[in-house]
């Protein structure tokens, strides 16, 4: 892995993952990364954000976090809007449907995406809001 991948960052990093099918950018400062597509709740358009991700079985589980903001991420609020989504792991693209971890579920997550990303505990700690755990599974 090039040391440069760990700078990647929003746009870049979509596009630097996308024309080598995740050779880079898939592996991230220590984690995984997937891209998730989503369409934009107002808009219509297609967005896509690279965001660290575990696999739970046969499942893909990612953190709203947005580092702690007081609001969720837009790609939650157009997952909100519309649960059916596209992510691409390494070089596939992968139709899924999303959906919120709650209770035992989420805390089991939530532990298990805090293992790879520990700065998420601490973007729990600064905000009111309850950062929702993602699950993706493919339709």
């Amino acid at each position: 892995m090039a040391a440069s991948d760990d700078e990647l960052f929003g746009g870049d990093h979509v596009r630097v993952y996308r024309e080598t099918g995740g050779e880079r950018g898939y592996h991230w400062r220590g984690t995984t990364i997937l891209l998730l597509s989503t369409r934009g709740r107002s808009s219509g358009e297609e967005r896509t954000t690279p965001l660290i991700h575990r696999v739970d079985d046969d499942r893909w589980v990612v953190v709203a976090s947005k580092g702690g903001a007081p609001e969720h991420p837009g790609w939650y609020q157009n997952l909100e809007a519309h649960p059916e989504a596209t992510i691409q792991v390494k070089a596939e693209r992968i139709p899924v449907r999303a959906q919120t971890a709650q209770g035992e579920e989420r805390e089991r997550l939530w532990k298990l995406m805090a293992e790879v990303w520990p700065p998420y505990d601490e973007y729990a700690r600064k905000t009111d809001r309850r950062i929702p755990v993602v699950v993706f599974t493919r339709r």
